[in-house]
């Protein structure tokens, strides 16, 4: 069986993120019950909204639209970033997992930006290829 591998899953931004969700959901599966509905969900649909608004983006026909969407990607970064935080304080995560999940964010937050500018920048778009 074969099929189509879109380019959105080609970019090493995504196959980061994809890693990431899973770690993050792993490293919250010990916080404690009582944090289900708030952090431990608040943290997981951050993490998972960064690899989705790539695809969603990807699937866009303008740059700007495409754009648009690897910025809502920063964002839940960025927003994941907090709630790690909270993790911490709250001595839900150690330091080693905290640092860790800090440099993927930091990795994949910089190769958003790449891309956001590549995006901007590019001429061509999915309306010109029709």
């Amino acid at each position: 069986m074969s099929y189509h591998i879109y380019s959105f899953e080609k970019l090493d931004v995504y196959k980061l993120a994809r890693i990431f969700k899973i770690d993050i959901r792993k490293i919250s599966m010990d916080f404690p019950k009582s944090e289900r509905y708030e952090l431990t969900s608040q943290l997981r649909r951050s993490a998972d909204s960064i690899s989705a608004n790539i695809a969603e983006g990807s699937g866009r026909a303008s740059n700007f639209d495409q754009a648009h969407f690897t910025n809502i990607s920063y964002s839940s970064a960025m927003e994941t970033i907090d709630h790690l935080n909270t993790a911490i304080d709250m001595e839900y995560i150690d330091k080693m997992t905290y640092e860790k999940t800090r440099l993927q964010i930091d990795e994949i937050s910089n190769k958003l930006n790449s891309l956001y500018k590549y995006q901007l920048g590019n001429k061509e778009t999915l309306k010109n290829k029709r």
